[in-house]
């Protein structure tokens, strides 16, 4: 057991965030857990998880996290997961500034704030582990994925420029890249869909009816999905290692995505990808 180990991990509520934080309390960790609705912090703690509230687009909620987590280990904190996010869906042409921008503060200028907070605890220490929960559509676009995979993309310049920065202090940045896994991405995604996209009155209506349907039923159906526990299998990696990547991907699908980014010439590439979605 190694209850001595001290990880924070966002988004907790239900997913990828809702396995591992499970699983890393039965691996021994000490697991403090964000989640913004009261009923889902109460099942964390009954489950031996400490909860926390937290909204990537509330500033004050990030540096009270930050306050009550460290107040709990007396300063100390070895590893950080970045994982609660949201997705929104629809073409770029259809894509009110507001709905882009709230898109980069929960799922950038959210993470950035948090990572800031904790890179000089762990620089005190000497040591920590940063994991951000990225996705393959930060290394690939998908068409009526625009403001998720610039949000993405975003995350991965930064996270990677700060990871060479960090270079000889003891501190490691990875980022995991999944393709689809099973969770409630889709489905959390659905009113922010309805919010700002005019899907009635725009020219991709027809292909908005299709991505609707998935969307209602929880995303994409494939035998490629696999469950959050292939993610926990690289976090774990990424975590304990001592010589963690920069770049987890996972699934199938994520997979050949970098490969082909990778063989293909960039038209024969995209021309492939605009088929896909």
């Amino acid at each position: 057991m190694v209850s001595d180990r001290t990880i924070l991990i966002t988004g907790t509520s239900s997913g990828i965030g809702a396995w591992c934080a499970e699983a890393l309390r039965r691996d021994g960790w000490r697991v403090f857990a964000t989640a913004r609705r009261p009923e889902d912090r109460q099942t964390l703690e009954t489950k031996g998880i400490e909860a926390f509230y937290l909204d990537y687009a509330e500033p004050e909620s990030i540096a009270a996290l930050v306050d009550d987590v460290l107040e709990r280990t007396g300063g100390s904190l070895d590893a950080l997961f970045n994982n609660g996010a949201y997705a929104q869906a629809g073409a770029v042409e259809d894509l009110p500034v507001d709905a882009l921008r709230y898109q980069f503060e929960v799922n950038v200028f959210g993470w950035h704030d948090l990572t800031q907070r904790i890179v000089p605890v762990m620089r005190r220490q000497g040591r920590g582990r940063i994991v951000h929960c990225s996705s393959i559509l930060g290394l690939i676009p998908i068409k009526y994925r625009g403001a998720y995979a610039a949000s993405k993309h975003a995350l991965e310049g930064l996270m990677l420029c700060q990871r060479a920065e960090l270079e000889g202090s003891g501190i490691h940045i990875s980022l995991i890249e999944p393709g689809p896994i099973e969770s409630k991405i889709a489905s959390n995604g659905l009113p922010w869909f309805e919010r700002y996209i005019d899907h009635d009155n725009s020219v991709h209506r027809e292909a908005y009816e299709g991505q609707l349907a998935r969307l209602r039923q929880g995303g994409v159906k494939s035998r490629f999905k696999l469950g959050p526990e292939a993610v926990y299998a690289r976090l774990s990696h990424a975590l304990l290692s001592p010589r963690p990547r920069p770049h987890y991907v996972v699934t199938t699908p994520a997979r050949i995505g970098v490969a082909l980014k990778r063989l293909l010439p960039a038209r024969m590439l995209y021309r492939f990808l605009s088929n896909q979605g």
